[in-house]
């Protein structure tokens, strides 16, 4: 078969051809009278084999190694292969990101472009201080993509940069409250944490939303940060959450605040008062837990917490009695 019609069948120009041979991966077997190449049947499967090879990424002189070394082993080979292709794939998946966030920002004009590119790059620093300053400057001139933000606020271990990456966010709008959201799901409690800390700070309803689902979150520290937000908020579906963080002292003194907070007008005050002497008088409720309900109910006003602390001044327990009478005498010089 001449060089024509073999790279007509193969799919593989006859410059290729040629340069194979040159290189001594495949040579025809023979000639014609006229002196041209005559590819037999091996030749062609010798070919093929070649093409498949190449197809695998391998080099033209790893394949030449691979089909003419009877010892040669694939295995070392095709690991290295499946190891540059997995970097390759990563960098190439980087990149698609970067271009992606930098579309997202919507430049108008290579300035623009060159100015988030900055910025993505302040924001992965591995200096503190650079990616604070980044998060400061957040939107100043152009607007910057949500989803870097987002990826930074949860990944952030400095409090302080984190603090700047968050009221960047906030200031970004709604647009990363779906993204904080996922966050929630993290298996790992420090991202979870700061996923709920930073919609604690973002504005709107769609964070308010997100936060009322927080309150039924299995992690007791995602439900604290929510019903506290939330109860500052003046949102009264935090009130269980709060009542369950001052009986279990997690954060029981910030959640008292959110409660007295709550207790804005005299009916919403009555019944939290109500809601606090029922954890009291509850069965499991421990001796410091009663304690600490007591002393919350120094920050509701309103007759139904003078009352309750009335009877707690007669309490049997005797830390209990006390604080109630202390904080009876303050009402009184009030």
């Amino acid at each position: 078969m001449l060089i024509g019609e073999v790279a007509r069948r193969s799919g593989v120009s006859a410059r290729m051809l040629r340069h194979y041979e040159s290189l001594g991966l495949v040579r025809p077997s023979g000639r014609t009278g006229s002196g041209y190449r005559e590819y037999s049947g091996e030749d062609i499967r010798r070919i093929f084999h070649i093409e498949s090879l190449r197809s695998l990424g391998l080099s033209l002189r790893e394949i030449g190694r691979a089909l003419d070394d009877p010892g040669f082993t694939p295995s070392a080979l095709v690991d290295d292969l499946i190891r540059q292709t997995r970097e390759r794939i990563a960098a190439e998946t980087e990149l698609l990101t970067r271009l992606r966030r930098i579309d997202a920002a919507g430049p108008a004009g290579w300035e623009d472009v060159l100015q988030v590119v900055a910025f993505l790059q302040a924001l992965g620093s591995k200096s503190a201080d650079a990616r604070q300053r980044a998060a400061l400057s957040a939107g100043d001139e152009v607007p910057v993509p949500v989803e870097p933000l987002v990826e930074a606020v949860l990944g952030e271990t400095d409090p302080n940069v984190a603090g700047a990456l968050r009221w960047a966010l906030a200031r970004s709008g709604d647009d990363g409250t779906a993204l904080l959201a996922e966050g929630l799901g993290s298996p790992v409690a420090a991202v979870r944490e700061r996923a709920v800390q930073s919609l604690a700070e973002m504005p709107g309803e769609e964070a308010a939303a997100r936060l009322r689902d927080a309150l039924a979150h299995p992690d007791p520290v995602v439900r604290g940060y929510a019903a506290l937000a939330l109860g500052a908020g003046g949102v009264a579906d935090a009130v269980p959450t709060l009542l369950d963080m001052i009986v279990e002292g997690r954060n029981d003194t910030d959640a008292a605040g959110a409660l007295g907070v709550l207790a804005s007008d005299t009916a919403t005050a009555d019944r939290i008062a109500t809601r606090l002497v029922d954890r009291l008088a509850h069965h499991t409720t421990g001796a410091p837990a009663r304690v600490r309900l007591t002393q919350a109910l120094a920050d509701i006003p309103g007759t139904a917490a003078t009352r309750a602390l009335g009877e707690l001044s007669d309490d049997g327990d005797r830390a209990v009695a006390l604080t109630a009478t202390y904080l009876l005498r303050l009402r009184d010089a009030r």
